[in-house]
């Protein structure tokens, strides 16, 4: 038990440790080089050099950079990130005048130990303090629990995420969310001749209340607009308009229509309205009720370009496609507004309703903001003053396309001259702002807000896929595909299980990641169901609570959509998703009424055959069953043969990742045989294995070096060691400082795809495995390079000689 915890913590200190190598010698480095510091394993060296090449000296290797080149702030800057020696370092400085060694702190073990000492303390008390949770986590597999204490140790990542309230789509628009009462709505107008026909158009035809509409034209330049607006006003009853003989500005123009409101509507509440805003059906209800209380000056609604109130992201603009807002507002208009409500830091006024008791008592904006940007922040702080609140709503999705009045250099400049008056004038409105972004109390409906926004500007379905949160080969596999959707200009969906709620929901963009969490399955359904156009992706299950109804939600989350059902393991097949029996070993692939089926591995908690029966049908529904190697799509035939037509083979492309590996070095130790195991080693990826060959290895003299973690509940005999977490790109620095001459591949499971085979035949070095699944495959394709080896009926059985005598031979032959 003692041991297993101290290989815990050093997992824990791999992950937390951080170590400022600077600051005993703050005298010893010139403004050159700004940072030195172990961070997770890794040595991070940044500075400022004027050199065409530098090096960093560890131990014997050296690494090789160069630094930027082109002219501006960042010319010299360089950064190395590379894992951690003991001992010595060195900058190497290469100039047309010759070479230049700069000697720096290295790291000593005292150093190393005292660290460990502070963290070991940490470490305790985290132990202690989740020791209930740790409980739940080792009695009943508390799946939620053991997330909660990897999360407290560092070992996984928390996510900021905000939770989706059960009530967060309703099934109606609730009657309170509408006004009854005759609004008046005030639109100045300069220039954006090419939108004034859309948004008029829009105004008149999506107005749900007795309205009046104020248009001043601002002494427009362009000659179109002026005349195109009086033909428009004189065939209309409900519209007036207002002609500034010479251009006046925003702030004076909308003004003059508060005068006319104060005349001939005083009741009235107004909506402030530019003319570059496209406005959906039924929107005046929904803007103008909350106007009901008392207290609230104004109301503003989400947009694609409304600062605070952006979609997806706050404070980014984003342009939508021709009839977006449209599809992006039905879904606003479904949010209970008990849930789509929150107080702002000040209204904005591109689309703002504002209370008539409020504007008797502030009449105008201030002149002094000029041609506009920020007069509206001003009422909206004087309106506070009075205590009025204002409001900003996701019931409600309007278009923007902002800027087309003044253009973006000249908003900019207003923006940054306004501003600063703004600062002035109100000390605590930054920090107010500053509040709202931090806690956004929209968070919740901006999410369902921007899913339905992923879905409704892109071409192509909007892709979900289902995926556990264990990381491993199939996150590898997730990360790429998500980032190709972005780089095409496309957003994606993950559906995540197994953290603390049972489903995390990821809206994946180039604005970043937005999160969001719930327990309610019905409504994380009606939540993504909603999306007109999607493509539902399984990836992996593995670690969720109820992993039995998976296969419906399947179904009902792509019902009229298309399915894929991706087998990066087989945990559609067994609840063993490895295929592994209750022995710990591979016996063949379960089958519902076969002997398999009765080892307790494959029955789970209802059995073997309703487990096959359930994710049957959701390959019977699925469009197509994506498998990544020959050796998968061998297992799966044998247990859903009706899938032969719509089985895909599609290898993993790894060209770019193994690029790096091709001009890896053989090891020098050209005496000795250093077997490397490369990859997170757990019980299914051979980590008993692993362990008893190290014991037989010490008597041989050959040491065994794992690149990457080791399952705590295993240790390996001197002078084997873990390394720990490493990068692919440090592979070749790797293989050089531990001298590995051969890798072995332990995985004691039929793998559907092997990243790790892979690049461990990239090194170029003889690469070993056992006799199974796409691992074998991929070995058996390499040929001279690869061993297959038998798999061993016990861990100790192991016979490794085969790979030993190849890798003398290839040495011998080099």
């Amino acid at each position: 038990m003692l041991g297993r915890t101290l290989r815990i913590f050093d997992r824990f200190a791999e992950a937390n440790l951080r170590i400022d190598l600077c600051a005993p010698y703050p005298w010893a480095l010139p403004g050159r080089i700004a940072r030195i510091e172990l961070r997770q394993n890794r040595l991070l060296l940044e500075g400022w050099i004027a050199a065409p090449r530098i090096g960093l000296r560890l131990g014997a290797a050296t690494s090789w950079a160069r630094p930027q080149a082109e002219p501006g702030p960042d010319k010299g800057h360089f950064l190395f990130d590379l894992p951690y020696e003991l001992g010595s370092a060195a900058l190497i400085v290469q100039t047309e005048a010759g070479v230049e060694e700069i000697a720096l702190p290295g790291l000593s073990r005292q150093r190393m130990a005292w660290a460990r000492v502070m963290l070991m303390v940490r470490f305790l008390w985290i132990l202690s303090w989740h020791m209930p949770a740790i409980w739940r986590w080792k009695r009943h597999g508390d799946l939620r629990s053991r997330q909660r204490v990897k999360e407290a140790l560092g070992l996984a990542v928390p996510a900021a995420a905000g939770e989706m309230p059960s009530g967060l789509l309703a099934d109606v628009i609730a009657e309170r969310a509408r006004a009854r009462g005759p609004v008046v709505i005030v639109m100045p107008i300069f220039n954006a001749f090419d939108l004034l026909a859309e948004s008029l158009r829009r105004v008149e035809a999506h107005t749900d209340l007795d309205w009046h509409l104020l248009l001043i034209e601002d002494g427009s330049s362009d000659p179109r607009v002026r005349p195109f607006l009086r033909d428009w006003a004189v065939a209309r009853t409900r519209v007036t308009l207002l002609e500034n003989a010479r251009n006046l500005g925003f702030v004076a123009s909308v003004n003059l229509g508060f005068d006319w409101v104060r005349t001939h509507a005083p009741s009235r509440p107004v909506i402030l309205l530019n003319s570059d805003v496209f406005v959906p059906s039924g929107w005046a209800s929904r803007l103008v009720a909350p106007l009901a209380a008392q207290d609230v000056a104004s109301v503003t609604p989400m947009s694609n370009d409304a600062e605070i109130l952006s979609v997806p992201a706050m404070g980014q603009r984003n342009d939508l496609p021709a009839g977006a807002v449209d599809r992006i507002d039905a879904q606003a208009r479904r949010l209970a507004p008990e849930f789509a409500t929150a107080e702002l830091p000040t209204g904005i006024g591109f689309c703002m309703a504002m209370a008539p008791g409020f504007l008797a008592r502030l009449p105008r904006f201030d002149p002094a903001f000029g041609r506009g940007y920020g007069e509206e922040t001003d009422w909206c702080q004087r309106a506070a003053a009075l205590g009025g609140r204002h409001l900003g709503i996701a019931t409600l999705f309007v278009e923007h396309q902002g800027g087309a009045s003044f253009g973006t250099a000249e908003k900019a400049r207003l923006l940054s001259r306004n501003h600063l008056e703004i600062c002035r004038r109100y000390p605590r409105y930054e920090g107010a702002v500053r509040r709202f972004l931090a806690d956004d109390p929209l968070r919740a409906a901006r999410f369902a807000v921007a899913l339905a926004h992923a879905g409704a500007c892109q071409t192509s379905p909007l892709r979900i896929w289902l995926a556990h949160a264990q990381g491993g080969g199939v996150e590898q596999y997730l990360d790429g595909r998500l980032a190709a959707e972005i780089v095409a200009g496309r957003r994606a969906v993950v559906l995540r299980v197994g953290l603390r709620h049972r489903w995390q929901i990821e809206l994946h963009g180039s604005e970043g990641v937005m999160r969001g969490y719930s327990d309610d399955t019905e409504a994380m359904i009606r939540l993504l169901a909603n999306i007109e156009r999607r493509e539902v992706i399984y990836a992996c299950g593995v670690g969720d609570p109820d992993p039995l109804s998976l296969p419906d939600v399947l179904r009902e989350l792509s019902a009229g959509q298309r399915l894929e059902i991706e087998m990066h393991d087989y945990f559609p097949i067994s609840p063993s998703y490895t295929l592994l029996c209750a022995d710990g070993r591979y016996h063949g692939v379960p089958v519902a009424g076969d002997a398999l089926a009765r080892d307790c591995a494959h029955r789970g908690k209802s059995g073997l055959a309703e487990w096959q029966s359930a994710w049957g049908r959701a390959i019977a529904a699925a469009d197509q069953v994506t498998v990544f190697s020959h050796a998968a799509r061998a297992v799966v035939m044998q247990f859903f043969p009706a899938a032969r037509d719509k089985i895909v083979l599609r290898p993993h492309e790894m060209d770019l990742r193994l690029a790096a590996l091709r001009n890896c070095p053989v090891s020098g130790h050209a005496g000795s045989v250093v077997i490397g195991v490369l990859g997170n080693i757990g019980a299914h990826k051979g980590a008993a294995e692993v362990a008893a060959l190290s014991t037989e290895l010490a008597r041989q003299g050959i040491r065994l070096v794992v690149i990457g973690a080791l399952d705590p509940g295993y240790r390996l005999a001197p002078p084997s060691v873990v390394h720990g977490a490493y990068r692919l790109s440090d592979l070749p620095r790797l293989v050089a400082r531990y001298g590995i001459s051969a890798w072995l591949i332990p995985s004691i499971w039929p793998e559907t795809f092997s990243y790790t085979t892979r690049e461990a035949l990239a090194t170029g070095l003889p690469v070993a495995c056992f006799d199974l699944g796409a691992q074998a495959e991929a070995v058996r394709a390499a040929g001279a390079q690869g061993v297959v080896l038998p798999l061993p009926g016990v861990p100790g059985e192991i016979d490794i000689s085969p790979l030993v005598a190849r890798t003398r031979h290839m040495r011998c032959a080099a």
